[in-house]
């Protein structure tokens, strides 16, 4: 769309934001409008006054007056073109509502909706879309046999960006086998904060073996990272780390990031409340699966199985000496990771689930057979039961090519 198209669908956008934006609540709930507070609210068939008739008038008045200081904003920071000349007019008050009182948040409203078209962001914050009822929908959609990760994720996600003054950092770490779903659900939460999702420049990904391969550069990746988590954090007022193969950092990494997860001072110069912080591991996978196994013996459904069982069993797990970054570094320790999150393994049902996703996602037609025979090809643990998906779903979208024409 042109510069010449907009001015009347932003005029309209602020009429429909300033009328519904600007009702209230009454004290016994009902709707009320900006006039009614002058004249009072009116009975439902009772005829218009002409006081009341010239409070409307006034208050359309104003809608019509914001929405030229709305567009005469939006050209001079896009195109600015007559800034000069319109500045003085843009300052003005406009009958009936104030642009300090009303007008301010509707333009940073409008801003970000045209920077996400228009490319004029300057940083990636108007580019940040919280769609929590989106993320919530595709969890429960496309996560298959996660009851656990899908609900702590939502209220997680959802109590964190809706708390004004965060403490401190959000902080989940992801557990589990691979192709259980802890990549796809890191990147849906992405995809979902972020109107950019996983390109966005508020998210950055580290893969522990691919960005901090060598073990004796620790002192020199720790400088690195710790540079690049300050100037996302600067950039970006709610930025998202993810590190994958978590469970391969070195302890002094984990330490080096620890300030930036820990309660905020608001001493510090820079917020680091807004971030957040996913590690994904295999770390716990054994553990959280012989749980599952034990519900599966016992005749119980796996739905039963609860966060307060799995949670204490992964700490107890990962505070093990061992070969991982999670035992020697200081974040158990200090209890700065919120949530551990349980991966639980795939069943065939699951898998067949996860190939009728791949089938849908390259709009090909499948058969309940199509979807029996890609589950077969996976490999089932343990050997007795042949229970488990041992690679989760991952690779049945390539499996699915032995079914193209």
């Amino acid at each position: 769309m042109g510069p010449g198209g907009l001015p009347a669908l932003l005029g309209l956008a602020c009429c429909l934001l300033l009328l519904g934006g600007s009702r209230g609540l009454g004290s016994r709930g009902t709707t009320r409008w900006p006039w009614e507070e002058e004249q009072g609210p009116m009975a439902e068939g009772e005829p218009w006054s002409g006081a009341r008739y010239e409070a409307v008038k006034k208050h359309l008045g104003a809608v019509g007056a914001l929405s030229k200081q709305y567009w005469q904003y939006l050209t001079c920071k896009v195109w600015q073109e007559g800034c000069e000349e319109e500045q003085e007019e843009a300052s003005s008050p406009s009958p009936g509502w104030g642009l300090p009182l009303v007008g301010q948040d509707y333009l940073e409203i409008l801003s970000a909706w045209y920077c996400r078209f228009g490319g004029c962001c300057q940083s990636g914050d108007c580019k940040v879309v919280n769609n929590i009822t989106g993320l919530a929908a595709d969890l429960n959609g496309q996560l298959h046999g996660q009851h656990l990760a899908k609900e702590v994720v939502i209220q997680a996600v959802q109590g964190f960006l809706q708390t004004p003054q965060p403490e401190k950092a959000l902080v989940l770490s992801f557990h589990g086998w691979s192709g259980t779903g802890k990549n796809f659900v890191a990147r849906m939460v992405a995809s979902h904060l972020y109107w950019d999702g996983m390109k966005s420049e508020c998210v950055r990904l580290f893969i522990s073996l691919f960005h901090f391969p060598h073990r004796m550069y620790v002192d020199s990746y720790k400088a690195q990272l710790k540079n690049q988590i300050s100037e996302t954090v600067q950039r970006c007022k709610q930025p998202l780390f993810i590190f994958d193969e978590a469970e391969k950092l070195h302890f002094g990494l984990l330490d080096a990031i620890k300030p930036f997860m820990a309660h905020y001072d608001s001493k510090s110069k820079v917020d680091y409340g807004r971030s957040i912080f996913l590690f994904l591991s295999n770390l716990g996978g054994n553990t959280i699966n012989e749980v599952a196994l034990d519900f599966w013996r016992a005749g119980r459904a796996r739905e039963e199985i609860s966060m307060e069982l799995l949670e204490q069993r992964l700490r107890l797990e990962l505070q093990e000496p061992a070969e991982n970054g999670y035992a020697h570094s200081h974040l158990l320790e200090e209890n700065l990771i919120d949530f551990f999150v349980p991966f639980l393994p795939l069943e065939y049902h699951h898998v067949k689930l996860c190939a009728r996703d791949a089938f849908l996602a390259r709009g090909l037609p499948y058969t309940e057979a199509a979807l029996d025979e890609v589950a077969r090809m996976m490999v089932f643990v343990p050997k007795e039961e042949k229970l488990f998906s041992a690679q989760g779903c991952k690779s049945v979208s390539q499996r699915i090519n032995y079914f193209l024409p």
